[in-house]
């Protein structure tokens, strides 16, 4: 895991946000995201997630406190220079494309910065090429599948060249090779473009275990907030907030609390439960050694 430290790319400061109909989504929630740095937003359903990524993006207003970029009140920036600088990739392609063809959609935003029709093609051709469609940029948007039209809504967002991406359940619906494939993508923006990575979901098996910090929503507040391994070293604490942790780790706290292994951090990921299990496993291969010797 990378270490994160810098300044803040975006903020939210004690915001507060209800729906119409009384539902309280979100309650004097603090949440803050370094540049370079991958957050996954955790919770269960109607924890305040999605509210909470639509009010970073100045999508709601709320109705109590601020959203910060760098040092500058979203509120008053221009749409223009909010979308230059951060985007979002929202769960359901069909509330995000709207053109004709791959290749126009993607497109819609370049223009709209005024950019000329030469620039316009190539940030087109660049943010296709990042998410593997340049094969379907003819395409009519309504022949694609599920998965492509996730990532034909990813590359519309690269073609603004924002430093921050907000992305709500980016995986969700896709099958397993498209899932990889996402996951991939988006730990190579963080990892080598440097892009600020906001990833709201409810799956804890992958996303949030590669994140740097996690924070698990619920009720509209912040239940926790740390590193992967703090926020998932304590499974019963998860689950007041109506989520699991990963499913290695769960085999991993049963081990312990049988006493089957020693009490060592809990592995989030196969590759850290291989590690573990194979350092256990010299351990003990030491110790029946050492105990044939005369």
């Amino acid at each position: 895991m990378k270490h994160v430290a810098g300044p803040v790319a975006v903020e939210a400061r004690s915001v507060s946000f209800a729906y119409p109909d009384a539902v309280q989504a979100l309650a004097d929630l603090s949440f803050r995201a370094a540049q370079g740095e991958f957050v996954a937003v955790m919770g269960a359903n109607g924890s305040g997630k999605t509210t909470l990524l639509k009010v970073l993006m100045r999508l709601l207003r709320p109705q109590q406190g601020e959203v910060l970029l760098g040092d500058v009140d979203a509120g008053d920036l221009p749409p223009r220079e909010l979308y230059r600088r951060m985007g979002m990739v929202f769960q359901n392609p069909a509330d995000q494309l709207f053109a004709a063809s791959v290749e126009e959609d993607v497109a819609f935003g370049p223009r709209n910065l005024g950019l000329s029709e030469t620039d316009v093609a190539a940030r087109v051709e660049e943010s296709l090429a990042a998410v593997d469609a340049l094969a379907i940029r003819k395409r009519p948007i309504h022949h694609l599948s599920f998965g492509q039209q996730k990532r034909v809504c990813l590359a519309g967002v690269l073609a603004m060249q924002a430093g921050i991406l907000l992305l709500d359940e980016p995986t969700a619906g896709m099958d397993p090779a498209g899932e990889a494939q996402m996951i991939e993508l988006l730990v190579q923006l963080n990892r080598r473009r440097k892009v600020t990575l906001i990833i709201a979901t409810h799956c804890v098996d992958v996303l949030p275990v590669l994140a740097d910090r996690i924070y698990v929503l619920a009720r509209g507040q912040v239940w926790q907030e740390g590193p992967p391994h703090e926020i998932f070293a304590d499974p019963s604490r998860v689950a007041e907030a109506g989520l699991r942790v990963p499913l290695v780790a769960q085999l991993f706290h049963q081990l312990h609390s049988d006493n089957k292994i020693p009490d060592e951090t809990i592995p989030l990921t196969v590759a850290e439960a291989r590690e573990q299990l194979l350092r256990l496993l010299a351990d003990v291969a030491i110790a029946q050694r050492d105990g044939d010797r005369p």
